[in-house]
């Protein structure tokens, strides 16, 4: 329901801050006190038109913010999760301000959002009925929705929706499969050829890492040998004219052991360092030569390991992908395949399951249907009732359900549900805003509402001067009506009329008052007391007398007048 409406500078209004509760809500007031401002207030902060008109003269800006408490599970509450706003403590705040010059800014939850947004979750909030301004009942797309929450066929449509979705995703399915057979048939011979080439190939999951790393140690091998083998070649080298080191040794120990006594003996420590270094030498070799036999890589391990990986990466980049997934490709083009090869047999089965999906869309759409055209005579013969009190005793309205073409279909069915009106007899039934005066739509909209009231979706209704016109007992049918509807919902009304002034659970008086020359309107919440003499002011105009107040005590504890 709407609960807080917050008005700054807008034109007659200051400042303005207001708390509404459940059951109705009644707004009286002079003619030109300010209750239109207050109307076209809470349609800024819904995402109405903003005018520069609108901002209090010598003011910057104009702001409204309309406090909404959504009940549970309401749509709003999904769209704003769809839309990732979050809801402060279930309150939701729709606010818009405007400039001096016309531009506009629109929040929700003092998130910046587009007015497109605040327009989708106002109309899921409230729905005003006014004389020129119908919207909600008087929009066609919503009367299938109304007439099925009416004859409680929420049942028959989520089975139709259902239904419809269950339908919708076999043609899906089957237009894939067409689509990759044809691209399948568009691509056999690249198919075959690739499918064959990867299938030589074989390539492994996790392969290019583990050949990678073998080849990392092979190549570590091949480095390690041929060092090896470079520190034996210095040791034993191939031209023995030139000797080596241990030829090197030889001959130094011979130069020494030529030398005459007493040198001779003094040469014996050298002499035998030379032949411990002989000895050293000879075992370096030997364990060179060893390791150089046993730890030598197989120089073939190697080349094949090579012509794999590089015909691994080969193929990867043909075929614009990573090695890791060759695997998945092959089995990836293996099923494209297999897709035309046994595409002809898939396809007429999905073809089956498609033809199956739309004969049950087609049963429960023809029963949605069914149980939509009996409703419709109920409602009929339901709003029949309403419309006399109303002063619509001449008024017919008819629920239309007629058949629409394939093409709008949906999940709702196949239905094109549309309220009509005729005002006088012998005269065409045609749509509401088309045929109606502004008072007899207003009421016509009431009618609706009293019927209607239990599938509304929309929490909130605010009628503007619904009695406009009439008095009398036409006034009190409408004020007990309204009433009625505010069992179920939260209604607001802007009444010239005491009969439905009384009725409100809640009075608001709106006048306007004029402080060093400027005007300001005022909105203030009636007690008892003042109610009596606001009801009285009504119905005696300037001069209130006793007659009135009693008419008005009358009136207040539910006695005509």
């Amino acid at each position: 329901m709407l609960a807080s409406l917050a008005i700054r500078d807008v034109v007659l209004i200051d400042r303005l801050d207001l708390s509404f509760g459940p059951g109705l809500s009644v707004l009286t007031g002079e003619t030109g006190a300010g209750k239109s401002i207050l109307l076209d207030s809470l349609g800024l902060a819904c995402g109405l038109r903003a005018e520069a008109g609108m901002v209090r003269a010598g003011q910057a800006q104009a702001s409204v913010a309309a406090g909404f408490l959504p009940p549970a599970g309401h749509p709003a509450l999904a769209l704003l999760q769809e839309q990732g706003i979050e809801a402060d403590d279930d309150m939701l705040v729709l606010r818009r301000v405007v400039q001096a010059d016309g531009r506009s800014r629109a929040f929700v939850n003092d998130q910046p959002v587009a007015v497109g947004l605040l327009k989708r979750l106002a109309a899921l909030l409230v729905e005003v009925q006014g004389q020129h301004d119908q919207v909600g009942l008087a929009d066609p797309a919503s009367h299938a929705g109304l007439l099925d929450a009416f004859a409680n066929l929420d049942g028959r449509r989520n089975a139709t929706g259902a239904a419809w979705r269950d339908w919708r995703a076999a043609e899906r399915k089957l237009a894939e499969a067409r689509e990759a057979i044809a691209a399948a048939q568009r691509d056999e011979e690249f198919l075959r050829h690739a499918v064959e080439e990867l299938t030589s190939l074989s390539p492994e999951e996790g392969e290019e890492t583990e050949l990678a790393k073998e080849r990392q140690q092979l190549q570590q091998g091949e480095r390690r040998a041929e060092q090896i083998a470079t520190a034996l070649s210095e040791l034993q080298p191939r031209d023995r004219r030139k000797g080596g080191p241990a030829e090197a040794m030889r001959q130094a120990a011979r130069a020494l052991e030529r030398l005459p006594s007493p040198t001779n003996e003094e040469c014996q420590p050298v002499l035998a360092a030379l032949a411990t270094a002989q000895d050293a030498l000879s075992d370096a070799e030997a364990l060179l030569e060893r390791l150089l036999q046993e730890g030598g890589p197989d120089p073939r391990r190697l080349e094949n390991l090579e012509e794999r990986l590089f015909g691994l990466r080969a193929a990867a980049r043909k075929h614009g992908v990573a090695v890791v997934e060759l695997p998945a490709l092959l089995e990836t083009l293996r099923e494209r395949l297999g897709a035309l090869d046994a595409g002809t047999g898939r396809v007429a089965q999905l073809e089956q399951a498609a033809s199956t999906a739309r004969a049950s869309y087609l049963k429960a759409a023809a029963a949605l249907s069914e149980a939509r055209r009996a409703a419709a005579g109920k409602l009929e013969k339901a709003l029949a009732k309403e419309l006399p009190p109303l002063k619509l005793d001449r008024a017919r309205l008819v629920v239309e359900v007629a058949a629409k073409e394939e093409a709008g279909w949906g999940p709702e069915g196949q239905d094109r549900v549309t309220f009509l009106v005729s005002t006088n007899p012998g005269q065409t039934p045609g749509q509401l805003m088309k045929i109606a005066s502004g008072g007899e739509l207003s009421r016509l909209m009431l009618a609706l509402k009293v019927v209607l009231a239990a599938g509304s979706p929309v929490p909130t209704l605010v009628f503007d001067e619904v009695d406009a016109g009439i008095g009398g007992a036409t006034a009190a049918a409408v004020g007990e009506r309204l009433e009625r509807v505010a069992e179920r919902l939260q209604v607001l009304v802007v009444t010239h009329s005491p009969q439905v002034a009384a009725r409100g659970a809640a009075h608001l008086r709106v006048s306007k008052s004029v402080k060093a020359g400027r005007a300001s309107t005022l909105v203030e919440a009636l007690p008892k007391a003042e109610r009596r003499e606001e009801l009285a002011r009504m119905l005696a105009g300037e001069r209130v007398t006793e007659a009135a107040r009693a008419a008005a005590d009358s009136l207040l504890t539910g006695g005509l007048l």
